[in-house]
């Protein structure tokens, strides 16, 4: 079960000034209900993720099981969203301490940073590892960096048998990657050609690592086909839970100015949850001046640091706290208790930690700043899922709200084609030019 309570974002409750009145939902009833339909007849396109939910997950599952049998650790080698969504599910599901206690262990090589890169290398056993390469382009250069130097270490430790200890995920039919595992003959899963990376995560991209780490692929599939199914039935907003968060967001930040997004989760297995949404949000809406900047809080952490500025800084932000009812584990604050804290007694940890979200929420409306509430009955795949797929939804139904398209990253590539040439690539001697001429350093101060 999921519930999203948006009361502290209608002016009713904070003012015409930072909150929402009724009939600016219904001045976009029209533009919705077009989009609705251009959504619908994407889905083999743009939206080709809406499918995903549908899919036969047995081949992942076969192959999991033969990994699980086979292999100490699961290494992914991928960045953003190549990898985001595998630590994502991970956590939320299996939690912090999986890796010191399950096989096989789950690490994830999402960059470049050789002391990361080593210190991953010293936790894992080369012989009993599989590593996981997954890139849609089949060329992303942070990716293809840390393969080189797996593939070397693999051939020469194992020369016989280094290719069952390799797994690419790439596009179907481009790319270096796929052309180099029909050469090798290395074991290749398919990201449909339709899905973006900060889409995928639905995909085997995501699933794969799932399944190996003993997570209920199907449930998670099951859950986002429920949303598929409520979201696909109508485009009234307050029926729509991707159309609704999306719809707020926009009026927010067009109407209101708030040009950041809070995301607070109070379960910190939602963390990297976060760290998802933040890609997904930050990278198909921040084009042509739109969008707004995704920020990370954990509650209660971040009472104790940034609610300071949520509520006497700017009057920029809207903020999405997120609150699971049920818990896994619990503590008893005990009775016999000095005077002082003697109102703790009684209390589970659980409990105070959903009164902190109360007394913070509170906090946030009395100073107006618009805020919606998430509610998870429990985090399971299922209800994850669910989750996943709205957010999903929502980013795509938001571009489209912007009239720009959320699917592709143009500003993004430019950093890496200035990285090609001054790698020296071939085909970016323009870029290594151009480079120079803006990396001047004419102002510089040494300590």
């Amino acid at each position: 079960m999921i519930k999203i309570d948006y009361t502290n974002v209608m002016a009713k409750v904070i003012g015409e000034k930072d909150g929402i009145i009724p009939q600016e939902f219904d001045e976009y009833n029209h533009i919705v209900h077009e989009i609705h339909e251009k959504i619908l007849k994407e889905k083999d396109t743009h939206f080709y993720f809406t499918k995903l939910p549908y899919q036969d997950t047995q081949d992942i599952k076969t192959l999991a099981k033969e990994i699980r049998e086979n292999f100490d650790y699961f290494v992914v080698i991928g960045i953003g969203g190549s990898a985001l969504g595998n630590q994502m599910i991970q956590e939320a599901i299996n939690g912090f301490n999986y890796n010191n206690f399950e096989f096989p262990k789950l690490y994830i090589l999402d960059n470049v940073d050789p002391e990361k890169f080593g210190n991953i290398l010293d936790l894992i056993d080369i012989r009993k590892t599989i590593f996981n390469v997954i890139t849609k382009s089949g060329s992303t250069v942070e990716t293809m960096a840390n393969f080189a130097i797996i593939y070397t270490t693999l051939k020469e430790l194992l020369p016989d048998t280094y290719k069952n200890h390799l797994i690419f995920t790439t596009d179907p039919e481009k790319g270096f990657l796929r052309k180099f595992g029909q050469l090798e003959g290395i074991k290749t899963l398919d990201i449909p050609p339709a899905v973006g990376g900060r889409f995928s995560v639905l995909t085997s991209v995501g699933l794969l690592s799932a399944a190996v780490c003993g997570i209920d692929i199907d449930a998670l599939l099951e859950g986002a086909k429920k949303a598929d199914k409520i979201c696909s039935k109508t485009s009234i907003v307050i029926e729509n839970p991707a159309y609704l968060i999306g719809l707020i967001h926009y009026i927010a930040a067009e109407k209101k100015g708030k040009s950041i997004s809070v995301m607070m989760p109070y379960f910190e297995r939602l963390s990297s949850f976060v760290d998802w949404y933040r890609q997904l949000w930050a990278e198909s809406l921040g084009k042509q001046g739109y969008g707004q900047t995704p920020v990370k809080a954990i509650g209660t952490i971040d009472q104790h640091s940034q609610i300071q500025l949520f509520r006497e800084g700017p009057k920029d932000k809207i903020v999405t706290f997120i609150q699971v009812e049920k818990s896994l584990r619990d503590f008893k604050i005990p009775s016999d208790l000095p005077p002082e804290i003697s109102y703790l007694s009684g209390y589970t940890l659980k409990e105070i930690l959903d009164m902190e979200l109360l007394g913070t929420r509170a906090a946030l409306t009395k100073s107006k700043v618009p805020n919606l509430t998430i509610t998870i009955d429990e985090l399971n795949p299922y209800n994850l899922g669910m989750l996943i797929y709205i957010y999903e939804l929502a980013t795509g139904f938001t571009g489209y709200l912007y009239k720009i398209n959320p699917f592709d990253q143009p500003a993004v590539e430019e950093g890496k084609n200035f990285a090609y040439g001054l790698m020296g690539r071939k085909g970016y001697e323009e870029k290594l030019r151009e480079f120079k001429e803006l990396n001047r350093q004419e102002f510089i101060l040494e300590l």
